[in-house]
């Protein structure tokens, strides 16, 4: 028997896929006689650009004939072992509990949990770092938020177990090409996410079943011989030639931790400590983000815009939506993080200031859907175009903006696009949380989306301002061999610092949670490196 791969098989909403294998003979010339066994769905999708939506597959088959077709491609991933012929006293050392052999990983979101994940395979005993708390915990903590106002700055929406991922859509589709992410997808379904994320073509989890898949993660490193210190913070970071001393700060103590190996995965909003980071001449360039603020519609206009006759058919999930346009200033306007049958969440992770973002069940069934509207902003809109904090000094501006806009209590300020358009004094709150130009590009933006989406620009579209923190607006440079970081010394010169490894989406090199996943993976990967004879 011989194996294939085959691309473009459609079927329509009613039909069953038991009927695929007569459509794979169809499809090819070579196989219209053939035996087709075994079929295997490797990639399902939707087709609405016909009069009726179309299901749309990526199949494995086996047949009793050889033909002009290409074979499955191997997706394995193998996790290299630290070689066993470490002799006893340097295997000790790899493992003994709090010793400088140990890497340590700064943040537990998908970046840090696969970091730890994989260097826990390994054999080498990870510790991570996480000043949030566990999941169970941390839920506790955000709703007690969202109900008080009463916000607790080291555990919220953006920090705690899984990152801020875990009070998102939980959406894993990703425009990177990483031979890694099958084995990401293969991990979260295996931890207890919904298997069709290993077939969808827009897989998401929901926030729902992320808790358990998060926990699920950390209960396989801690069994692997890794180390989870939940509610513990980095508070400062030294290194010399022998490696590096943390200091650690928790609710009853603050400690040093010395390591050889140190993994920074700590998000886009851990501003303190990329400030901290920066006193330390880590050497950081500016890079562009995205401003602008969360658009809520009714579910039933967008799956009526997107599938025509065949909105509320069951076999349909509700529907997706991504738009783009240039406006007349040469910026980029986008929909970012689009989440169908969801809801637009308070995201304040620091007092004093207000963001959000959107989040979503598995089932995604609150009849609403919602994205970002977001506008490009660039290092030259900064005040300080070169400084690497100045980004951040920018969020941090436009985000107590929203906070005050919003009466100070965390309440998200709030308007129509009918008010908004007519700039009406009920708008002002939203307009004046974000920066001229922002609020500019939206309202031009707006009425081209409702000709690409009907209804879009519907009078009683909700906007919620402000939505910030779509990526980090700085990169922490690192080696593109090594992956390790820089210092800058007294005559601005680049120093490698080895072991040193900035990864993830706070350190400007993931933009969610499967690529954050694969770019932990790619700096275990050279960690395990460093122990293989």
């Amino acid at each position: 028997m011989f194996r294939y791969r085959i691309n473009q098989i459609k079927l329509g909403l009613g039909e069953d896929v038991s009927s695929l294998p007569e459509k794979i003979k169809k499809k090819s010339r070579d196989l219209r006689n053939a035996n087709i066994t075994d079929v295997t769905i490797i990639k399902r999708s939707l087709d609405a650009r016909e009069t009726h939506v179309k299901q749309v597959f990526t199949v494995d088959f086996s047949c009793d004939k050889k033909c002009n077709l290409p074979e499955p491609p191997d997706v394995s991933y193998a996790i290299p072992k630290v070689n066993s012929s470490l002799d006893e006293a340097e295997e000790n050392t790899v493992k003994k509990a709090g010793h400088t052999n140990r890497p340590v990983i700064i943040g537990f979101g998908p970046c840090g949990m696969f970091a730890a994940l994989v260097l826990a395979k390994a054999g080498l005993s990870p510790i991570v770092i996480e000043r949030g708390l566990d999941v169970d915990e941390r839920i506790r903590k955000v709703q007690e938020f969202w109900e008080t106002g009463n916000l607790d700055p080291e555990c919220n929406v953006q920090f705690g177990e899984g990152g801020a991922g875990t009070f998102s859509d939980g959406k894993l589709n990703t425009g990177i090409k990483d031979p890694r992410i099958n084995f990401v997808l293969r991990t979260f379904a295996d931890a207890g996410a919904d298997s069709n994320i290993l077939i969808d073509a827009r897989p998401h989890i929901g926030t729902d079943d992320l808790r358990k898949v998060v926990k699920n993660i950390r209960e396989e490193i801690k069994a692997l011989g890794g180390e989870i210190r939940f509610g513990n913070k980095l508070e400062d970071a030294c290194h010399s030639e022998g490696g590096f001393i943390l200091t650690i700060k928790n609710e009853s103590e603050t400690y040093t931790l010395s390591c050889h190996n140190l993994v920074l995965a700590i998000g886009h909003s851990s501003r303190d400590t990329y400030r901290m980071l920066r006193s330390k001449k880590i050497h950081m360039e500016p890079k562009p983000f995205s401003m602008g603020v969360r658009v809520e519609h009714d579910q039933s206009l967008i799956d009526q815009a997107m599938y025509g006759e065949d909105a509320g058919h069951p076999n349909l999930p509700p529907a997706y939506y991504k738009l783009a346009t240039r406006v007349s200033d040469g910026r980029g306007v986008y929909s970012f993080c689009m989440c169908p049958g969801g809801e637009i969440v308070n995201a304040s992770s620091q007092e004093g200031m207000l963001v959000t973002n959107g989040m979503s069940n598995h089932d995604r069934d609150s009849g609403k859907a919602n994205s970002g509207i977001l506008v490009d902003v660039r290092p030259q809109d900064f005040e300080r175009p070169d400084d690497p904090m100045a980004g951040i000094e920018m969020q941090e501006k436009y985000e107590h903006l929203a906070f005050i806009n919003g009466g100070g209590t965390y309440n998200i300020p709030t308007t129509t696009w009918g008010e908004y358009s007519q700039r009406s004094a009920s708008a002002a709150a939203v307009i004046s949380s974000l920066p001229d130009f922002v609020a500019r590009d939206i309202a031009e933006a707006m009425p081209i989306f409702g000709r690409k989406i009907k209804g879009f620009d519907n009078d009683d579209t909700i906007i919620k301002a402000i939505e910030s923190r779509s990526s980090a607006p700085l990169r922490i440079i690192r080696n593109k061999g090594t992956l390790e970081g820089y210092e800058e010394n007294s005559s601005s010169d680049l120093v490698p610092i080895p072991g040193f490894y900035p990864a993830g989406e706070g350190a400007g090199y993931a933009g969610g949670i499967t690529s954050a996943a694969c770019d932990g993976i790619k700096i275990a990967e050279r960690i395990i490196e460093k122990y293989l004879y």
